[in-house]
């Protein structure tokens, strides 16, 4: 029974993992990078100072935060790369709280709630790991596996020397 849920966890961290992942890869390949000076053009009518250093910084924080969690390898660390990003994109772009229009509001109010559901998922990731099918769960099995290990006794350590 333990196995069994053992495949379930691995299976359900990583679909998470991949399914989270995947809005951050894609708004980097597909805007942030293929649109470099676009997004910084955008990103400077929004008020954000030194835009094309802080889309060099948005990028680098989506593109290492994404791999890690692709991978699971230093995935609380990587989850929390991707919830600085967007808890800084959710302020600077989603502020409905500063629009009058109410279409327009209501449309950022959904992209906010979108981003605190996201945001959810990547504390999620903080707080529990990548999960058992992830670099850091293999990591964590091997070095159970060493701790559980008897350590030799001095005996068979003499009689190998001899």
């Amino acid at each position: 029974m333990e196995q069994v849920a053992n495949i379930v966890q691995g299976c359900v961290s990583l679909l998470s993992r991949f399914m989270l992942v995947a809005i951050f890869l894609f708004s980097a390949f597909d805007s942030k990078i293929r649109h470099f000076s676009q997004t910084a053009e955008y990103m400077r009518s929004e008020g954000i100072p030194n835009p094309r250093l802080a889309l060099f910084g948005a990028i680098g924080l989506i593109l290492l935060g994404g791999l890690s969690l692709l991978a699971g390898a230093w995935t609380r660390i990587g989850a929390a790369f991707l919830f600085v990003f967007l808890a800084a994109a959710t302020f600077y772009f989603h502020d409905f709280w500063m629009i009058t229009d109410p279409v327009q509001r209501q449309l950022q109010v959904i992209q906010f709630m979108k981003n605190m559901a996201i945001g959810g998922g990547l504390l999620a990731l903080i707080y529990a790991g990548g999960g058992p099918w992830s670099v850091d769960g293999w990591i964590d099995r091997k070095l159970e596996e060493s701790e559980t290990a008897a350590p030799p006794s001095k005996g068979s350590q003499r009689s190998k020397a001899a």
